[in-house]
Protein backbone atom coordinates (compact mmCIF):
# COMPACT_ATOMS: atom_id res chain seq x y z
CA UNK A 1 0.00 0.00 0.00
CA UNK A 2 3.01 2.31 1.11
CA UNK A 3 4.40 1.96 -2.84
CA UNK A 4 1.38 2.73 -4.92
CA UNK A 5 0.67 5.93 -2.00
CA UNK A 6 3.89 6.76 -2.73
CA UNK A 7 2.81 6.44 -6.63
CA UNK A 8 0.20 8.44 -6.14
CA UNK A 9 1.85 11.56 -4.23
CA UNK A 10 4.51 11.63 -7.26
CA UNK A 11 1.80 11.55 -9.88
CA UNK A 12 0.84 14.75 -8.36
CA UNK A 13 3.62 16.65 -7.54
CA UNK A 14 4.33 16.27 -11.24
CA UNK A 15 0.85 17.70 -11.83
CA UNK A 16 1.61 20.01 -9.32
CA UNK A 17 5.03 21.25 -10.87
CA UNK A 18 3.74 21.20 -14.32
CA UNK A 19 0.22 23.54 -13.41
CA UNK A 20 3.06 25.95 -12.05
CA UNK A 21 5.25 25.97 -15.37
CA UNK A 22 4.91 29.23 -17.91
CA UNK A 23 1.93 28.58 -20.66
CA UNK A 24 5.01 28.44 -23.51
CA UNK A 25 6.55 25.07 -21.05
CA UNK A 26 3.52 24.09 -21.35
CA UNK A 27 3.34 23.84 -24.93
CA UNK A 28 0.48 26.50 -24.52
CA UNK A 29 -0.29 29.85 -26.00
CA UNK A 30 2.98 32.45 -24.64
CA UNK A 31 1.40 34.73 -22.47
CA UNK A 32 3.06 38.49 -22.79
CA UNK A 33 2.68 40.98 -20.59
CA UNK A 34 2.91 44.47 -21.46
CA UNK A 35 2.76 47.80 -18.81
CA UNK A 36 3.43 51.30 -19.56
CA UNK A 37 3.72 53.83 -17.04
CA UNK A 38 0.99 56.17 -17.69
CA UNK A 39 -1.68 57.19 -20.81
CA UNK A 40 -0.30 59.52 -23.44
CA UNK A 41 -0.54 59.43 -27.51
CA UNK A 42 2.80 59.19 -28.27
CA UNK A 43 4.47 57.12 -26.15
CA UNK A 44 1.73 54.72 -26.93
CA UNK A 45 3.28 54.04 -30.57
CA UNK A 46 5.92 52.01 -28.63
CA UNK A 47 3.60 49.39 -27.27
CA UNK A 48 1.94 49.03 -31.29
CA UNK A 49 5.58 48.88 -32.51
CA UNK A 50 6.10 46.01 -29.70
CA UNK A 51 3.12 44.12 -30.90
CA UNK A 52 3.87 44.60 -34.52
CA UNK A 53 7.01 42.61 -34.23
CA UNK A 54 5.31 39.41 -32.60
CA UNK A 55 3.20 39.88 -35.26
CA UNK A 56 5.49 39.87 -37.98
CA UNK A 57 7.23 36.42 -36.26
CA UNK A 58 4.00 34.77 -35.69
CA UNK A 59 2.86 35.56 -32.36
CA UNK A 60 -0.73 37.29 -33.15
CA UNK A 61 -3.69 36.90 -31.03
CA UNK A 62 -6.10 36.77 -33.64
CA UNK A 63 -4.37 33.38 -34.31
CA UNK A 64 -4.39 32.04 -31.03
CA UNK A 65 -0.78 32.37 -31.31
CA UNK A 66 -0.36 34.90 -28.61
CA UNK A 67 -1.87 36.32 -25.76
CA UNK A 68 -0.96 39.80 -24.53
CA UNK A 69 -2.35 41.28 -21.29
CA UNK A 70 -1.67 45.14 -21.73
CA UNK A 71 -1.83 47.16 -18.59
CA UNK A 72 -1.46 50.57 -18.22
CA UNK A 73 -0.60 52.37 -14.66
CA UNK A 74 -2.42 56.16 -15.27
CA UNK A 75 0.99 57.38 -13.62
CA UNK A 76 -0.01 55.59 -10.69
CA UNK A 77 3.60 54.02 -8.65
CA UNK A 78 1.43 52.00 -6.27
CA UNK A 79 -0.82 50.65 -9.53
CA UNK A 80 2.34 50.22 -11.47
CA UNK A 81 3.62 47.77 -8.75
CA UNK A 82 0.59 45.94 -8.65
CA UNK A 83 0.26 45.27 -12.38
CA UNK A 84 3.65 43.85 -11.67
CA UNK A 85 2.90 41.83 -9.07
CA UNK A 86 -0.02 40.60 -11.44
CA UNK A 87 1.72 39.36 -14.42
CA UNK A 88 4.00 37.52 -12.04
CA UNK A 89 1.16 35.55 -10.08
CA UNK A 90 0.02 34.61 -14.05
CA UNK A 91 3.33 33.74 -14.95
CA UNK A 92 3.93 35.58 -17.83
CA UNK A 93 6.46 34.59 -20.80
CA UNK A 94 8.23 37.84 -20.49
CA UNK A 95 7.40 41.58 -19.59
CA UNK A 96 6.98 44.73 -21.96
CA UNK A 97 7.74 47.75 -20.40
CA UNK A 98 7.35 51.48 -21.53
CA UNK A 99 9.23 54.41 -20.36
CA UNK A 100 11.50 54.30 -17.14
CA UNK A 101 8.99 54.16 -14.27
CA UNK A 102 7.42 50.75 -15.76
CA UNK A 103 11.19 49.23 -16.27
CA UNK A 104 12.49 50.12 -12.74
CA UNK A 105 9.18 48.59 -11.35
CA UNK A 106 9.73 45.63 -13.48
CA UNK A 107 13.39 45.13 -12.56
CA UNK A 108 13.07 45.06 -8.95
CA UNK A 109 9.59 43.42 -8.52
CA UNK A 110 10.37 40.67 -10.94
CA UNK A 111 13.54 38.87 -10.83
CA UNK A 112 13.13 35.56 -13.38
CA UNK A 113 10.59 37.08 -15.73
CA UNK A 114 12.33 38.67 -18.89
CA UNK A 115 11.79 42.32 -19.34
CA UNK A 116 12.08 43.73 -22.19
CA UNK A 117 12.09 47.59 -21.90
CA UNK A 118 11.25 50.60 -24.46
CA UNK A 119 11.38 54.08 -24.24
CA UNK A 120 13.54 53.97 -21.81
CA UNK A 121 17.36 55.09 -21.03
CA UNK A 122 20.48 52.86 -21.12
CA UNK A 123 20.96 51.35 -17.48
CA UNK A 124 23.81 53.08 -16.73
CA UNK A 125 21.88 56.01 -16.63
CA UNK A 126 19.24 54.81 -14.95
CA UNK A 127 21.07 53.65 -11.84
CA UNK A 128 20.43 49.56 -12.57
CA UNK A 129 24.16 48.17 -12.94
CA UNK A 130 25.41 46.13 -9.99
CA UNK A 131 29.00 46.61 -8.07
CA UNK A 132 30.18 44.80 -11.34
CA UNK A 133 28.94 47.32 -13.48
CA UNK A 134 26.41 44.47 -14.85
CA UNK A 135 22.77 45.83 -15.73
CA UNK A 136 20.02 43.42 -14.02
CA UNK A 137 20.33 39.76 -15.57
CA UNK A 138 16.66 39.58 -16.96
CA UNK A 139 16.46 43.17 -18.58
CA UNK A 140 16.74 43.44 -22.12
CA UNK A 141 15.44 45.54 -25.35
CA UNK A 142 16.38 48.74 -26.22
CA UNK A 143 17.80 52.11 -24.44
CA UNK A 144 18.88 55.62 -24.92
CA UNK A 145 21.65 57.48 -24.02
CA UNK A 146 21.65 61.06 -24.39
CA UNK A 147 24.48 62.00 -26.87
CA UNK A 148 21.21 62.59 -29.84
CA UNK A 149 20.14 65.41 -27.78
CA UNK A 150 23.45 67.28 -28.64
CA UNK A 151 22.00 67.33 -32.13
CA UNK A 152 18.37 68.32 -31.17
CA UNK A 153 19.56 71.25 -29.35
CA UNK A 154 22.17 72.63 -32.05
CA UNK A 155 19.26 72.78 -33.84
CA UNK A 156 17.98 75.80 -31.78
CA UNK A 157 21.70 77.82 -31.83
CA UNK A 158 20.67 77.20 -35.18
CA UNK A 159 17.41 78.58 -36.48
CA UNK A 160 16.45 81.07 -33.17
CA UNK A 161 18.22 84.42 -32.83
CA UNK A 162 18.36 85.65 -29.55
CA UNK A 163 16.91 88.36 -28.36
CA UNK A 164 19.53 89.80 -26.70
CA UNK A 165 23.71 88.60 -26.90
CA UNK A 166 22.84 85.22 -26.00
CA UNK A 167 20.47 82.51 -26.64
CA UNK A 168 18.30 81.25 -23.49
CA UNK A 169 16.95 78.58 -23.73
CA UNK A 170 14.30 77.12 -21.63
CA UNK A 171 13.48 73.74 -19.89
CA UNK A 172 11.66 71.59 -16.99
CA UNK A 173 12.68 68.27 -15.66
CA UNK A 174 11.28 66.24 -13.39
CA UNK A 175 13.44 65.68 -10.26
CA UNK A 176 12.68 62.36 -9.36
CA UNK A 177 13.26 60.92 -12.79
CA UNK A 178 16.86 59.74 -13.24
CA UNK A 179 16.87 59.97 -16.61
CA UNK A 180 15.40 63.40 -16.76
CA UNK A 181 18.20 64.78 -14.56
CA UNK A 182 20.91 63.61 -16.37
CA UNK A 183 19.35 64.95 -19.34
CA UNK A 184 19.00 68.38 -17.43
CA UNK A 185 22.69 68.13 -16.33
CA UNK A 186 24.35 67.32 -19.95
CA UNK A 187 22.23 70.04 -21.59
CA UNK A 188 23.51 72.61 -19.24
CA UNK A 189 26.88 71.46 -19.60
CA UNK A 190 26.28 71.56 -23.36
CA UNK A 191 24.59 74.86 -23.09
CA UNK A 192 27.71 76.32 -21.67
CA UNK A 193 29.72 74.88 -24.27
CA UNK A 194 28.14 77.06 -27.37
CA UNK A 195 27.80 79.83 -24.98
CA UNK A 196 24.31 79.53 -24.43
CA UNK A 197 22.22 79.97 -21.17
CA UNK A 198 19.87 77.17 -19.85
CA UNK A 199 17.01 78.47 -17.59
CA UNK A 200 15.61 75.03 -16.20
CA UNK A 201 13.44 74.53 -13.62
CA UNK A 202 12.25 71.66 -11.83
CA UNK A 203 8.59 70.15 -11.28
CA UNK A 204 7.30 66.61 -10.04
CA UNK A 205 4.52 65.92 -11.87
CA UNK A 206 2.56 66.70 -15.22
CA UNK A 207 0.12 68.94 -12.64
CA UNK A 208 2.66 71.53 -11.90
CA UNK A 209 3.41 71.74 -15.68
CA UNK A 210 1.37 74.84 -15.81
CA UNK A 211 2.50 76.83 -13.23
CA UNK A 212 5.99 76.25 -14.08
CA UNK A 213 6.16 76.82 -17.75
CA UNK A 214 4.64 79.66 -17.13
CA UNK A 215 7.31 80.91 -14.03
CA UNK A 216 9.48 80.07 -17.01
CA UNK A 217 8.33 82.12 -19.39
CA UNK A 218 8.99 85.14 -17.27
CA UNK A 219 12.92 84.58 -17.51
CA UNK A 220 12.93 86.02 -21.48
CA UNK A 221 13.56 82.53 -23.02
CA UNK A 222 14.25 82.10 -26.43
CA UNK A 223 12.80 79.00 -26.99
CA UNK A 224 11.94 75.90 -25.06
CA UNK A 225 13.56 72.36 -25.21
CA UNK A 226 11.24 69.53 -24.31
CA UNK A 227 13.62 67.10 -23.47
CA UNK A 228 13.06 63.09 -23.68
CA UNK A 229 10.95 63.52 -19.73
CA UNK A 230 7.94 61.03 -19.03
CA UNK A 231 6.09 64.57 -17.19
CA UNK A 232 7.14 66.48 -20.12
CA UNK A 233 5.32 64.15 -22.64
CA UNK A 234 2.57 63.60 -20.31
CA UNK A 235 1.93 67.72 -20.28
CA UNK A 236 3.17 68.56 -23.16
CA UNK A 237 -0.21 70.66 -24.94
CA UNK A 238 0.01 72.62 -21.91
CA UNK A 239 3.65 73.60 -22.51
CA UNK A 240 3.08 73.85 -25.72
CA UNK A 241 0.16 76.12 -25.79
CA UNK A 242 1.61 78.58 -23.15
CA UNK A 243 4.90 78.63 -25.08
CA UNK A 244 2.77 79.56 -28.74
CA UNK A 245 0.99 82.61 -26.80
CA UNK A 246 4.31 83.65 -25.89
CA UNK A 247 5.90 83.46 -29.38
CA UNK A 248 8.22 80.84 -27.90
CA UNK A 249 9.12 78.35 -29.88
CA UNK A 250 9.84 74.78 -28.81
CA UNK A 251 12.49 72.06 -29.89
CA UNK A 252 12.75 68.60 -28.86
CA UNK A 253 14.89 65.36 -29.07
CA UNK A 254 11.62 63.46 -29.59
CA UNK A 255 9.69 63.08 -32.91
CA UNK A 256 6.50 62.27 -31.54
CA UNK A 257 6.16 65.57 -30.20
CA UNK A 258 6.98 67.10 -33.65
CA UNK A 259 4.00 65.61 -34.54
CA UNK A 260 2.12 67.20 -31.61
CA UNK A 261 3.29 70.50 -33.01
CA UNK A 262 6.75 71.65 -31.64
CA UNK A 263 9.03 72.84 -34.35
CA UNK A 264 11.45 70.29 -35.08
CA UNK A 265 13.93 67.40 -33.78
CA UNK A 266 16.53 64.86 -34.23
CA UNK A 267 15.34 61.89 -32.34
CA UNK A 268 13.97 58.42 -31.73
CA UNK A 269 10.68 57.29 -33.56
CA UNK A 270 9.21 55.81 -31.15
CA UNK A 271 6.92 53.51 -33.17
CA UNK A 272 10.47 52.01 -34.17
CA UNK A 273 11.45 51.80 -30.63
CA UNK A 274 9.02 49.43 -29.98
CA UNK A 275 9.22 47.06 -32.72
CA UNK A 276 13.46 46.70 -32.10
CA UNK A 277 12.31 45.85 -28.45
CA UNK A 278 9.50 43.30 -29.68
CA UNK A 279 12.34 41.70 -32.49
CA UNK A 280 14.08 40.73 -28.77
CA UNK A 281 10.82 39.79 -27.48
CA UNK A 282 10.06 37.21 -30.67
CA UNK A 283 13.56 35.89 -30.95
CA UNK A 284 13.16 34.93 -27.04
CA UNK A 285 9.45 33.35 -27.34
CA UNK A 286 10.96 31.13 -30.48
CA UNK A 287 14.08 30.78 -28.97
CA UNK A 288 13.37 29.72 -25.18
CA UNK A 289 16.21 31.33 -24.63
CA UNK A 290 18.27 34.94 -23.70
CA UNK A 291 21.35 33.78 -24.71
CA UNK A 292 23.40 36.86 -26.85
CA UNK A 293 20.67 39.35 -25.75
CA UNK A 294 21.18 42.58 -23.68
CA UNK A 295 19.87 46.28 -23.92
CA UNK A 296 21.18 47.44 -26.95
CA UNK A 297 20.71 51.38 -28.42
CA UNK A 298 18.15 52.32 -30.50
CA UNK A 299 19.00 52.30 -34.21
CA UNK A 300 16.22 54.69 -35.83
CA UNK A 301 16.17 58.23 -35.35
CA UNK A 302 15.50 60.89 -37.79
CA UNK A 303 15.37 64.52 -38.38
CA UNK A 304 11.74 65.81 -38.44
CA UNK A 305 10.15 68.99 -38.61
CA UNK A 306 6.17 69.95 -38.05
CA UNK A 307 5.70 72.45 -41.19
CA UNK A 308 2.88 74.29 -39.62
CA UNK A 309 5.20 75.25 -36.95
CA UNK A 310 7.56 76.23 -38.86
CA UNK A 311 5.48 78.43 -41.13
CA UNK A 312 4.67 80.23 -37.71
CA UNK A 313 7.91 80.84 -36.64
CA UNK A 314 9.42 81.42 -40.11
CA UNK A 315 11.88 78.90 -40.30
CA UNK A 316 12.80 77.03 -43.50
CA UNK A 317 13.97 73.42 -43.35
CA UNK A 318 16.25 71.74 -45.79
CA UNK A 319 15.15 68.31 -47.81
CA UNK A 320 17.52 65.96 -44.91
CA UNK A 321 14.60 67.18 -42.59
CA UNK A 322 11.40 65.21 -43.11
CA UNK A 323 8.17 66.84 -42.67
CA UNK A 324 5.37 65.13 -40.11
CA UNK A 325 2.02 67.05 -39.94
CA UNK A 326 0.32 67.89 -36.40
CA UNK A 327 -1.84 65.16 -35.28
Amino acid sequence: MSEIRNAFMAILLAGFVVSCQSPKKQGGTPVVGFVEAFEDATIGQAYQGFIDALSDSGYREQDGTLQVIHRNAQGDAATLNQIISYFNSQQVNLIGTSTTLATIAAVQRSKDIPVFQTVTAMPDILGLLDATGQPPANLFGTGENLNYIDTSFVLITEMVKPKSDRLTVGMIYNQSEPQSVEAFEHISELADSMNAQLVALPLNSSAEAQLVVRSLLTRHIDAFFANPDNTVFAAFETILKNCNDKGVPVFTSESGLVARGAVAAFGADIYQWGRQSGAQAAHYLKSGSTEGLKVEMLNVRKRVYNPEAAKHFGYVFPDTFEAIESN
